[in-house]
């Protein structure tokens, strides 16, 4: 190469990261990869930018693990006395983003017509005795690089610059709850307090759920002071074509597609959350305050808590005669049965319930008694029947089969989502597969499509509505 047209090359690189990345490897960051031109300025925009978070989402296999490690190498290149810290879902894949970045920092010059790190950036090399693997420093300095995981530590190690790269690992912890709020927790109750004032967070991610860590970092993070920035590139556009033809044909891509279920291949290519192909209800149907049909009866249902991390979930909903239900009012709550009898009370004597059914499981029966008894002492009123009942059934199968009866016969107030936010989220989040946090809403939902199938010979109620 020729050694003026080098040089030249090589200045480039220092002031341009697309140009350090294509002098490093031009076989695969080309001029004609789009894709890559963009991340990589986005990249270099938001360095220079006040911004506090990017949130990067891209299929796999598109260069977003090679352009993440290739921008560390660069931001220390040109700031040696940055601190940089990088998650992967487990130890191996982050010790092995970092032992590629120091390795690419030390590398010797072997082919002549070859750049390598030192030519670009003079001066800038691995300390002699502190190069492991996860945690290293550069020349003249102290613990510039930390490689950590949600199972490693970050004890002790102040950054400059957080970088997130794939914490899920496939689609079983995509669909776990549990896998993904131990995210959100590591990231918000630990890596977050380890970013110096000013600090910036690179979230580099295919998109999974809607709780993933990008998903909560796009909507929690803005509420609380952060600016965030989002690139979110699909695999196939909107047009038809593909985003990079030289690294996934539209021909691969149905190849590929066809031998995944639909909600994986939606989250690995096209960034869309596998909860929202993979939930269970897909709408609820709603009505406008004061157009109530009439009712031959008003009912409730009641799913008393079985254990202590389990909620409480009631639906108080009026029967028509053609057998459509309307939530009138609702209760779903973790609070202690000397709550939740006396207002599961109040709420069926407000409502004029004529009839209630309580499942009797796990000191249901007991519940159930003591509403009976504020009703008639407190109240004063014997119009409620209150019926309990033991549920036998197995609870998923219940679910899923009553699903569809469910959407096609259940009507919601209007803004319930606001009114009754977290049993909003319950219902709409749940994943017909994988680990749901708590079925307790859908399992009393449930109880309103068998009650009302069982009831269409049940006497009429008249009166008392």
């Amino acid at each position: 190469m020729n050694k003026i047209r080098q040089g030249a090359q090589i200045e480039l690189a220092r002031r341009d990261f697309f140009e350090y990345c294509h002098l490093k490897s031009p076989e695969f960051f080309k001029y004609s990869r789009k894709h890559l031109i963009e991340v990589a300025d986005e990249l270099q925009r938001f360095s220079e930018s006040t911004d506090d978070v990017l949130v990067l989402n891209e299929p796999p296999r598109h260069g977003k693990s090679r352009t993440a490690g290739n921008f560390v190498e660069w931001m220390l290149g040109n700031h040696p006395d940055m601190k940089i810290m990088t998650g992967s879902y487990n130890e191996t894949l982050s010790t092995t983003f970092s032992k590629n970045v120091r390795n690419t920092i030390q590398e010797i010059k072997a082919d002549p017509d070859r750049v390598v790190y030192s030519e670009i950036f003079p001066g800038v090399r691995i300390k002699q005795g502190d190069g492991a693997m996860n945690l290293w420093s550069l020349d003249g300095h102290f613990s510039n690089y930390l490689a950590t995981s949600p199972t490693g530590t970050a004890t002790g190690f102040g950054a400059d610059y957080f970088i997130v790269d794939d914490l899920i690992k496939n689609a079983s912890e995509a669909y776990n709850a549990n896998v993904l709020n131990g995210h959100w927790d590591w990231f918000t109750n630990t890596m977050i307090s380890r970013l110096e004032s000013g600090g910036k967070i690179i979230l580099i991610m295919t998109r999974w759920h809607t709780l993933d860590l990008a998903g909560r970092a796009l909507t929690e993070l803005p509420a609380k002071g952060y600016k965030v920035r989002h690139v979110n590139l699909k695999a196939l556009q909107d047009d038809g074509s593909m985003l990079c033809d030289e690294i996934l044909t539209r021909e691969e891509y149905e190849r590929k597609t066809k031998t995944m279920g639909a909600d994986i291949a939606a989250a690995n290519y096209q960034q869309e959350p596998i909860d929202v192909k993979g939930k269970l209800y897909s709408s609820f149907k709603t009505y406008q305050a004061g157009s109530l049909p009439v009712f031959k009866r008003i009912a409730s249902y009641t799913d008393t808590a079985d254990e202590g991390a389990d909620y409480l979930a009631s639906f108080i909903f009026g029967e028509t005669f053609d057998d459509e239900a309307y939530i009138l009012d609702a209760i779903f709550t973790k609070d202690a049965m000397e709550i939740t009898e006396p207002l599961l009370a109040k709420k069926i004597h407000g409502n004029k319930v004529n009839l209630a059914w309580i499942e009797s499981n796990n000191g249901g029966r007991g519940f159930a008694r003591s509403v009976e008894r504020i009703l008639r002492q407190k109240y004063r009123s014997n119009k409620a029947k209150i019926s309990w009942f033991h549920q036998s059934k197995n609870k998923v199968a219940r679910i899923l089969s009553n699903a569809t009866w469910v959407m096609d016969h259940v009507y919601f107030p209007e803004g319930w989502r606001n009114k009754w936010p977290e049993l909003h989220e319950a219902l709409t989040r749940y994943q017909k597969e994988g680990k749901n946090d708590h079925d307790d809403a859908p399992d009393a939902l449930t109880g309103i499509a068998e009650k009302m199938g069982s009831s269409v010979q049940v006497k009429v109620f008249k009166g008392g509505l």
